[in-house]
């Protein structure tokens, strides 16, 4: 594994938090919070892996703002993005309570916690069904639930989602954890603890490169696939590329099959949903790294 490209996207990663952080306040447009991520990652000299996950309230993820978005930062924010250097990904999330609300606090810090709890148990040898149990543990101590149907996941180049699944609870599976590079997610929810989903997203990833007739539709499906590989991305990104006859060369793209058009995801009882997320680079030695926090265990 390319691990030095993993740490420099972890180094930006944090950064970026860094400088983020200050301008995420209740009223914002959630389309400048995106574009100023997105912007400062450039800036710093990686590429964003995905669009920025920008989900409010019972949205647990999935929500990235389109071109002409005018949602404001409001409730219970979820900060989601991630950053590649040639396809080495380090992937992080924040939440933010934008409402001075005692439950939402209460709903990060569970998250939070379960995080920290994860990134002591998660090693070499170690299964995911302990790691889910250290999160589903410490979520619980607080009365709130985990999401059942959301996990973590083993990151490869180019490749954000392989391999091994990392749950947020105890699904008593007995993988065991070898070197590579896991993102670590909780989810803490006042909810049932599922989600479902919802509409549309607007993110997408390239499933098949076959042929489709429409000069526009295939011009942009060859940029798609130049670009971001199998990686996903936003229309919002294209319309910044090849202006608004983009949409309708995305929805011809999707009803051909070259496409996956994610949705948004949905606490099924409209609970709302605290997350934080960090990558762990666990080296052939034992040795792990936190890639997108500067103290490590």
């Amino acid at each position: 594994m390319e691990n030095q490209k993993i740490l420099q996207a972890g180094k930006i990663a944090q950064e970026v938090k860094k400088y983020i952080k200050p301008f995420v306040k209740k009223g914002v447009p959630l389309l400048e919070i995106a574009e100023k991520i997105e912007n400062k990652i450039i800036e710093l000299k990686g590429k964003p892996a995905f669009p920025t996950n920008l989900s409010i309230n019972e949205i647990a993820a999935h929500f990235t703002p389109s071109y002409n978005d005018e949602t404001l930062a409001n409730g219970l924010l979820k900060v989601d993005f991630g950053v590649q250097i040639d396809g080495w990904i380090s992937d992080t999330a924040f939440s933010v309570d934008l409402e001075n609300s005692s439950e939402n606090k209460k709903l990060i810090e569970a998250s939070e916690k379960a995080l920290e709890e994860a990134e002591k148990t998660i090693k070499k040898g170690i299964t995911i069904g302990e790691i889910g149990e250290a999160i589903q543990k410490e979520i619980e101590s607080f009365g709130f639930s985990p999401i059942i149907n959301l996990s973590g996941h083993q990151i490869e180049q180019y490749n954000l989602h392989s391999g091994l699944s990392i749950p947020n609870i105890d699904n008593k599976q007995n993988n065991e954890i070898k070197s590579g590079l896991y993102a670590i997610e909780p989810f803490a929810t006042n909810g049932s603890g599922k989600v479902k989903d919802g509409k549309p997203s607007g993110i997408y990833s390239l499933i098949e490169y076959k042929n489709i007739r429409n000069p526009s539709a295939r011009e942009i499906l060859e940029y798609i696939a130049e670009e971001y590989k199998e990686l996903p991305f936003c229309s919002r990104w294209l319309v910044k590329k090849f202006g608004t006859k983009a949409l309708p060369a995305l929805n011809q793209l999707e009803q051909n099959g070259n496409l996956h058009q994610y949705a948004q995801l949905v606490e099924v009882n409209k609970g709302i949903v605290a997350q934080t997320e960090n990558t762990i680079l666990i080296k052939e030695n034992g040795e792990k790294i936190v890639t997108t926090r500067e103290s490590n265990f």
